[in-house]
């Protein structure tokens, strides 16, 4: 027997161990319960989103669901703006890291067919030597690389605008671009334009091999630091060229997403992960399909030294991808061993996607 992980609904979002199962999130149930009476208990309260449908955001934060959860769902369901947004393919199945790593070092991220290698880039330094600037991570990132990937389809060219386009996007995602994260920005971009990736995938005992940039080539502005809003409204970058190698990529492979659901979690950066790996993952499976914690872990938790740090940080930010993603199914199995994932309705249906994608 199975536990089916409703939506957006925490009492679903158990970890079963034994005879127990223990939340992982802040807490609906406040201690342990029977598997029997848990499950009875959560197929009753139906799922946030029906209840953001009946009764409204406030009153739904009454129960106790998690407030992020509540919120992140009551936004999702009040974005009227229907905008679609594009991402690659790899980068759905293996993303960047979610914190600052030092600048030197690079990223790995293995999956059982595929890694994905990120090498810091370098750039002229003040003593004559070239310095690392590190690879690019956090939510700022994942947005920028985003914004780059949906600007290059919708266009159908690999020059994207950046500047004051690059600025409206990341304001339309809730990130007002100033002050500190006008810094982060910045960094996060020339980090993406500077950064080399290598893809690996494997199909038998072959294995096969691409290295390129994200980035052919940039151009950036240096703000006038005496003249604030000259600093504030010249974001870096005029242009960027994507890389002809990346670019390809991507033509033949998008995955299309909603801006709803990206703008709704667009501070946190697993949670932007989760979604758009079930955006490209449950509508092409075929049959129930099992992932191991230590699948999961390898994709999603390089980051983690122990397993059980990973699941209380893995798990809520399930809920969180759900919350924009209602029609995505996924399950914990009975034994505590991973998740089921289900086959689903994409977030976007093939019939809405622009003509240009084919």
């Amino acid at each position: 027997m199975t536990y089916r992980v409703i939506p957006c609904t925490l009492g679903a979002l158990l970890l079963i161990e034994e005879s127990n199962i223990f939340l992982l999130v802040p807490l609906l149930l406040k201690c342990t319960a029977t598997k029997a009476a848990a499950t009875a208990y959560v197929d009753s309260m139906g799922t946030v989103h029906d209840i953001i449908a009946a009764k409204g955001r406030q009153a739904t934060l009454a129960h106790d669901f998690d407030r992020q959860v509540v919120e992140a769902a009551a936004a999702y369901m009040s974005d009227e703006d229907a905008g679609l947004r594009f991402l690659y393919s790899g980068w759905c199945q293996a993303a960047l890291p979610h914190r600052r790593l030092p600048d030197s070092k690079g990223w790995q991220v293995d999956g059982d067919r595929y890694c994905l290698i990120v090498e810091p880039g370098m750039r002229r330094g003040p003593s004559g030597e070239p310095m690392h600037i590190g690879v690019p991570f956090g939510s700022r990132a994942r947005l920028i690389l985003i914004y780059l990937q949906s600007e290059a389809l919708r266009t159908s060219s690999r020059e994207v605008l950046l500047g004051k386009s690059l600025r409206d996007w990341m304001e339309r995602m809730n990130i007002p671009v100033g002050g500190k994260n006008l810094a982060a920005v910045r960094e996060q971009t020339e980090r993406i334009s500077r950064c080399r990736l290598t893809f690996e995938v494997r199909q038998g005992n072959r294995i096969g091999l691409s290295n390129q940039n994200i980035m052919d080539s940039a151009i950036f502005l240096e703000p006038d630091v005496d003249d604030a809003d000259e600093a504030q409204g010249s974001l870096f970058a005029q242009t960027a060229k994507l890389s002809e190698a990346f670019y390809d990529g991507l033509r033949r492979h998008p995955v299309p997403i909603e801006e709803g659901a990206i703008r709704a979690i667009s501070n946190n950066s697993m949670a932007i992960d989760i979604y758009v790996w079930l955006a490209y993952r449950l509508h092409s499976l075929s049959r129930p399909t099992p992932l191991s914690w230590r699948a999961l872990k390898t994709q999603f938790g390089s980051g983690f030294a122990a397993m059980n740090n990973f699941r209380r940080n893995f798990v809520p930010n399930l809920g969180l991808a759900l919350a924009v993603y209602p029609d995505g199914r996924v399950e914990l199995d009975d034994a505590g061993h991973g998740l089921v994932l289900h086959p689903s309705k994409p977030p976007v249906a093939m019939k809405n996607i622009p003509a240009l994608l084919g």
